[in-house]
């Protein structure tokens, strides 16, 4: 007689020694294997490896790419996104960081900087000492991808790809200058027999950290440098910044934005102001210059550049009250700006956060908005299966000045602050302000 006791795993002797039916011991001991390994392949979860490598829960995102801009959580695994949704339970990851009450953002490009550094003495932002080290600029302050703005030519492209982008953890990439010798300052700059359109185009169709080209600090009264530098974007089918340069006269805005820039093209420090050559955007009456919209409205970039002397508030606030907000936002990096009144990028961020854009506004500017103009789609979202470049973001609240490069400065106050609570590169933690990601030791 077979005896059976539910809900116990005891079975009678009897029931397994029979020599007959379906129940003999071969049967039996084939079944309770079959059982096993149902179990390792179908059961619970908490007995096989997680789905997930990392989940930042509980955090607020926003993914403006995406339309997010709710409480999610995101879940990555392989450096990629796997997903972003409501409550995933933390028991299908193998490392869950606790996010409540942060910001989660695509990781932060900042699409102006100078990182060609070096130690020549007599260069300026190509392998000197003005240009700094991303690494030290970047994941502290939620940065995954930095640009160069144009401090190598191609003259000097290879060394900068070996001295620093192949020796940083941050991604870098670059606009070319159009001047072969880069940005060594001085009267190469002046040099347009060294304006190449087609070794320039040449050398970034060999290098797909190029990103584009750029021009800045030309004196003279005249257009050919825009012509060479646009004739490179064509050639390579890339963008253009121009850093519009110092003639006196200055230039007129309304040829470079009307007919000689192509939808597209990027034209940085837009709250430069007016003085050293350079025309501003707001007239003598602090309006908007009439053609600025509709340059806008043809595709234009406006970029912020803030550097060491690019963001006048005087300039900033009425531009941004009467609607020209920038496409993307820059920090203008270098030695001198990152020891003045830019600071950082998030310092660059909390400034148009406190004059008169959103967070979501901001957050754009500075991630999916740089990606489309660089035409880096796989970079500035969340989207599943998107590089997993992540910046977690506490807003802080209270008092804080803001200065700007104006002599002397103008102050204003602001009752928020970015801070880079956390930094994910590629699906790693690279940067962890708090200690967030790592298991709390009770005394």
């Amino acid at each position: 007689m077979r005896t059976t006791h539910l809900g116990s795993p005891k079975l009678e002797l009897s029931s397994l020694t029979q020599n007959s039916g379906p129940y003999t011991m071969k049967n039996c001991l084939y079944k309770l294997l079959l059982c096993g390994f149902a179990l390792v392949l179908f059961g619970s979860k908490s007995l096989t490896a997680q789905t997930y490598q990392l989940l930042l829960k509980g955090g607020h995102v926003i993914d403006p790419k995406n339309g997010i801009n709710e409480p999610m959580d995101v879940a990555i695994t392989g450096g990629r996104i796997a997903t972003v949704a409501h409550d995933i339970p933390a028991a299908e990851a193998e490392r869950v960081v606790d996010v409540r009450g942060l910001y989660v953002t695509p990781g932060i490009i900042d699409l102006h900087t100078h990182v060609f550094f070096g130690t020549d003495p007599h260069s300026d932002q190509m392998n000197g000492y003005r240009s700094v080290k991303p690494d030290n600029f970047s994941f502290k302050y939620g940065i995954t991808t930095m640009v160069d703005a144009g401090c190598a030519g191609w003259r000097n492209f290879e060394l900068f790809k070996e001295q620093t982008i192949a020796h940083s953890r941050t991604r870098v990439l670059a606009f070319l200058r159009i001047v072969g010798e880069g940005a060594r300052g001085g009267v190469y700059s002046q040099n347009i027999d060294d304006m190449d359109p087609k070794m320039a185009a040449l050398t970034a169709l060999q290098h797909p950290e190029i990103v584009g080209f750029k021009i800045a600090h030309y004196d003279g009264h005249d257009w050919e440098p825009i012509h060479r530098l646009v004739e490179a974007g064509e050639q390579a089918g890339l963008p253009v910044m121009v850093d519009f340069g110092s003639a006196d006269p200055p230039l007129p805005l309304e040829t470079l934005f009307m007919e000689k820039l192509r939808p597209g093209d990027i034209y940085t420090h837009m709250y430069g102001g007016g003085g050293s050559g350079r025309e501003a955007i707001l007239d003598e009456h602090g309006r908007i210059r009439s053609f600025v919209p509709e340059a806008r409205r043809r595709g234009i970039v406006f970029d912020v550049g803030h550097g060491s002397g690019s963001l006048y508030f005087a300039h900033a606030i009425p531009a941004i009250q009467q609607g020209l907000k920038p496409t993307t936002i820059s920090s203008d990096l270098h030695q001198r700006s990152a020891n003045s009144s830019m600071q950082n990028m998030l310092n660059v961020m909390s400034k148009m956060l406190n004059i008169g854009m959103t967070l979501e506004e901001v957050i754009e500017a500075s991630t999916w908005q740089p990606a489309r103009v660089i035409s880096r789609d796989d970079l500035g979202h969340l989207s599943e299966g998107a590089i997993a470049d992540v910046t977690v973001l506490n807003v802080l609240k209270g008092e804080f000045g803001y200065v700007d490069v104006d002599q002397p400065p103008v102050k204003v106050m602001g009752d928020r602050k970015l801070e880079a609570e956390l930094t994910v590169f590629g699906g790693e933690i690279v940067w962890d302000l708090n200690g967030r990601s790592y298991d709390l030791i009770k005394n």
